[in-house]
């Protein structure tokens, strides 16, 4: 056995038999008992290929059973015995003797066949009855190159176009993996079938979409390193499409030839990321030829009728000659003409028997008609009696009945969501009442004074009602409340639950109230508290405030994918007892889908904590908090005051909140440079509101209409960019294709609004025109573009202050002047709807007819479900005025008849 030779020169014998032991080297090799004498040995652990890292060696292991001796060979060289660690044991389950063998290879050796062959081990094992090799294991020394063979190069691509960015990674060993990102973002073709990666490592974007845009990076590892290429843009653009035509404009003369035209927009898609912009005119003028108004002329007078009993005579002429046509005027004067006759031509009667008929007949309608005003003024003083005691006159009931309107804004200011004017109907008689004019000053027991404060800030926190007003006579001006805030607030810092509650007049109302109800409103923010007949206790009188808080001085505890979809509105004080429910008003910014959207309502707590104390869709009857959401409004029936918000929580990615994307910029510029501010904010009055009050402040000016975009719970930022300016004269500063917000801050609306500016520079000091397309868009979602065209220096005009006074309605209103039912008349309606109807003719039709059959069980909860539904009512409809439409729907349930009863004992 000369290969045996080697492994036991230091015994200095060969072995020749089975059993044989060196006594030298215990270690090498080991006695098999005679059992497993016959047996050849087996490899349960075999030595594996190995990288070496850098410095570090690597190991090999080699474990067989039944074995006297196990020994390396590298290279076809026998591994050195004092290299090997050899470790025996038993097999419990046969025992069979195990041993195992492991030595260390480090980089050097592997170094030194460099260049000659592959470095190999292979370990040998011995019994008595023969040997058996194990499968070789190459070591090889692990690297990665620095430089790419190929890197990606950036491109430019249309919107759909397939992208091709290649990538051949460095030379390494083992063979390096290729990965690719996005914007430091690993792409994942699993998840995003538009994408997928070659065998030999190309990125391939099937359709190129706005949300490709970004930087692109190969990216090489293995166990040694990671290397990284040099990122590529790829710009996803998107060229112009025109719109469709508009219809054509009406002729622009009167009378005769003119023009009329008709325009195209851009924006079909809108051009973006440097996309060609739409070739040909997006006007067309056309000549037209308008039909010359007719002015009307009289004929001739008729012949004079015959003289009649009652001594004239009569002629007529008509408007014929010509009849006025296409917007003519009609014909001035009379159409008609009497005159006395003569007395010859006059016919001459007899007095007789008739005639002293028709006296007594006279007489007799004179007695009835006396009776019958006795009678009717018993039945008013008899009811009158019955009014209570607080009401010294019932003119305060009917006072105000006239519907409220809003002061128009002026041509050429845009005005946030206008009321449409109430349309006519024919049953507008049944409730309207016209009030005593000749009577302006209605005095009455009980305090009805409006408080507004102006300066700082007051405490609110938890603490007794105000003290009691002394007891007196005051005075109510056409049901608006006199102002006095110094009073107020004098009285309030008395208070302990006032400490947190803004005195900032633009945010607040404050009002005095009785039994008889009254309203607070904000003004210009969609905020209002209702407050219906009979919810304070009678010989009760509450001092009542309404403030809507900046979100950044009350932070609610949102998490996971909640968002704040209101204003945070304070009411109070807390604490005061309610006869019925108060209707609170507010805007939220939600799609008002309840499918998308877990909406809760929050309050908080005299802690201070926020507490759930409503999720829409699931109220309760029984809770003293119920709902009823409209498209842009929020109405809360509350019969506790407080603080309070909704918030939302989307249940999947199609939930969306409404933004509201508005334009400001520099209204005097003396500088090259120039600064266009895109204000990004909740869709919601008041918040809309501060923002112009800002830039009024500012001197900003507004230089187009605002846009609504839906801004969907999709993680994806939302981004901003212009485009198409003229080159010759303007240039943006902006050095990158666009401006980003990021989604968490619009979607947690920690941030009442969030805004970016673009900084433009003219070329030259001249330049005062201006063209461009601003784009607003969330990745993946909707856009919105404003197309902008004006002079820079014509109209410098700042924020008009009309604009932030275009609600006219007052803070702060008591009594019937709050209400368009007059009280009188709502009691009525009361007591005739709330019993229940064999035909349906009661409240349920009322609701039904209103559209708020949704409520049905909330409002048969109440003691009076028809006063309820108009409390409904009178909030939707303060500003409208439309109470034709409850005429109708009256008349429609069947109490035409009866309405027109009350009409008339109310007018009483």
């Amino acid at each position: 056995m000369p290969s045996l030779l080697g492994p036991f020169v230091r015994c200095g014998l060969v072995l020749l038999f089975a059993g044989f032991t060196c006594t030298g080297s215990e270690h090498a090799t080991a006695t098999l008992p005679a059992a497993f004498s016959d047996l050849l040995p087996h490899f349960l652990v075999e030595p594996e290929d190995e990288f070496i890292v850098k410095n570090k060696p690597v190991t090999l292991t080699c474990r067989s059973s039944p074995a006297t001796q196990i020994y390396f060979k590298c290279n076809g060289e026998w591994v050195h015995q004092d290299d090997h660690l050899i470790e025996r044991t038993v097999d419990p389950a046969t025992a069979l003797p195990i041993m195992q063998v492991t030595i260390d290879i480090t980089r050097q050796q592997v170094e030194k066949i460099f260049g000659l062959d592959e470095y190999w081990c292979q370990c040998v094992a011995w019994s008595t009855t023969g040997t058996q090799k194990s499968q070789k294991a190459y070591i090889r020394i692990a690297y990665l190159r620095k430089n790419f063979e190929e890197e990606p190069q950036g491109k430019e691509v249309a919107l759909d176009q397939e992208v091709l960015l290649r990538c051949h990674p460095p030379e390494g060993v083992p063979q390096a993996e290729v990965e690719w990102q996005r914007n430091e973002d690993v792409i994942t073709p699993a998840s995003d079938p538009n994408v997928f990666i070659t065998t030999d490592y190309n990125l391939v974007i099937k359709k190129a979409r706005l949300a490709d845009t970004g930087n692109y990076t190969c990216v090489a590892k293995n166990i040694v390193a990671r290397r990284k290429s040099t990122s590529a843009t790829v710009l996803v653009y998107v060229n112009g499409g025109w719109s469709t035509w508009t219809t054509w404009s009406s002729c622009s003369a009167v009378c005769g030839r003119g023009w009329q035209k008709r325009s195209r927009s851009c924006t079909n898609p809108t051009p973006l990321n440097g996309g060609t912009s739409c070739e040909g005119q997006n006007v067309q003028k056309s000549a037209c030829v308008a039909t010359c108004p007719v002015d009307g002329g009289w004929s001739e007078w008729s012949k004079w009728s015959a003289c009649g009993a009652d001594c004239s005579m009569w002629r007529s002429r008509e408007c014929t000659q010509p009849s006025p046509g296409t917007g003519g005027k009609d014909c001035q004067g009379l159409d008609l003409q009497s005159l006395n006759c003569t007395s010859e031509q006059c016919p001459q009667t007899v007095s007789g028997a008739e005639d002293v008929a028709l006296y007594v007949g006279m007489v007799a309608v004179a007695l009835c008609l006396t009776l019958l005003l006795i009678v009717v003024v018993l039945v008013y003083r008899r009811k009158k009696e019955d009014l209570d005691a607080d009401v010294a006159d019932s003119s305060i009931l009917t006072t105000g009945f006239q519907p409220m309107g809003i002061k128009p804004s002026k041509p050429g200011v845009w005005a946030p969501r206008p009321r449409r004017p109430p349309p006519h109907s024919k049953n507008s008689h049944l409730l309207t009442i016209q009030p005593d004019l000749t009577t302006t000053t209605t005095s009455y027991q009980g305090t009805l004074r409006s408080r507004h404060d102006t300066t700082g800030k007051f405490s609110m926190t938890n603490g007794p009602l105000l003290d009691p007003l002394p007891n007196g006579s005051h005075t109510l001006h056409n049901g608006k409340l006199n102002s006095d805030p110094a009073e107020f607030v004098s009285r309030l810092s008395t208070q302990s639950y006032f400490k947190t509650l803004p005195r900032d007049v633009a945010n607040s109302s404050y009002g005095t109230f009785n039994f008889l109800g009254g309203r607070l409103t904000i003004p210009s923010t969609g905020i209002s508290l209702l407050i219906p007949p009979e919810a304070i206790p009678r010989g009760k009188i509450y001092e009542i405030y309404l403030t809507v808080q900046r979100k950044e001085d009350l932070r609610l505890p949102l998490a996971g994918c909640q968002t704040l979809l209101s204003p945070v509105v304070s009411c109070g004080p807390p604490g005061v007892v309610l006869s019925r429910p108060v209707i609170l008003s507010m805007d939220h910014c939600s799609d008002a889908c309840l499918d998308n959207w877990a909406i809760r309502l929050k309050k908080q707590n005299y802690e201070g904590t926020w507490e759930d104390v409503l999720l829409m869709g699931e109220e309760l009857v029984s809770e003293p908090y119920y709902c009823q959401l409209e498209a842009e409004t929020c109405r809360l029936f509350s019969e506790q005051l407080g603080t309070l918000a909704l918030v939302g929580e989307s249940l999947h990615m199609g939930a969306a909140k409404r933004l509201r994307l508005v334009l400001f910029s520099d209204a005097y510029c003396s500088t090259l440079e120039y600064n266009i501010r895109v204000y990004c904010m909740d869709d919601t009055q008041d918040v809309f509101k501060e923002v112009m009050q800002m830039e009024r402040q500012l001197g900003g000016r507004l230089i187009d209409e605002p846009h609504v975009l839906l801004f969907k719970d999709s993680y994806h930022n939302l981004r901003l960019s212009i485009h198409d300016m003229p080159q010759a004269h303007w240039r943006s500063k902006l050095l990158a294709g666009y401006q980003e917000i990021p989604f968490y801050h619009i979607w947690n609306g920690s941030q009442r609004y969030l805004h970016c500016t673009f900084t433009l520079e003219r070329l030259s000091l001249s330049t005062c025109e201006l063209t461009c397309q601003l784009c607003v868009w969330q990745v993946e979602g909707e856009g919105q573009s404003f197309s902008l065209d004006f002079n820079i220096a014509k109209d410098t005009r700042a924020v008009d202050s009309e604009f932030l006074l275009m609600d006219s309605t007052a803070a702060a209103l008591a009594g019937p002047s709050a209400f368009q039912i007059p009280y009188l008349i709502r009691q009525k309606i009361c007591s005739s709807l709330d019993a229940p109807c064999p035909n349906g003719a009661d409240w349920r039709m009322l609701a039904q007819r209103l559209k708020l059959e949704r409520h049905m069980s909330f409002f048969a909860s109440k003691a009076s479900p028809t006063s309820v539904i108009l409390d409904l009512w009178e909030a939707q409809h303060f500003h409208s005025g439309n109470i034709n439409q409850l005429a109708t729907v009256m008349a429609d349930i069947g109490k035409q008849e009866a309405m027109i009863f009350l009409v008339s004992d109310g007018e009483c």
